[in-house]
């Protein structure tokens, strides 16, 4: 540790926060943007193909687990 020195243990220390901060707000704003499009697409007025199969998905799965779900 005494090669290095205090300063470098710093860098790498900020260096680190620094790096895990920018890709955390990288991906966050990536899970942002895909939001912002599905709330889009879910308002419209005319639904794109992607849109309505995958809701067409959801409900499928969820009758599946309704029907299979215990009474």
């Amino acid at each position: 540790m005494d090669g290095f020195g205090p300063a470098v243990m710093i860098g790498l220390g900020i260096g680190f926060m620094w790096g895990t901060g920018c890709s955390l707000a990288i991906m966050y704003s990536i899970y942002l943007g895909g939001y912002r499009k599905a709330v889009e697409d879910s308002v419209a007025p005319v639904r794109p193909n992607r849109f309505t199969k995958a809701l067409e998905k959801l409900h499928a799965r969820r009758a599946q687990a309704a029907a299979s779900a215990p009474k």
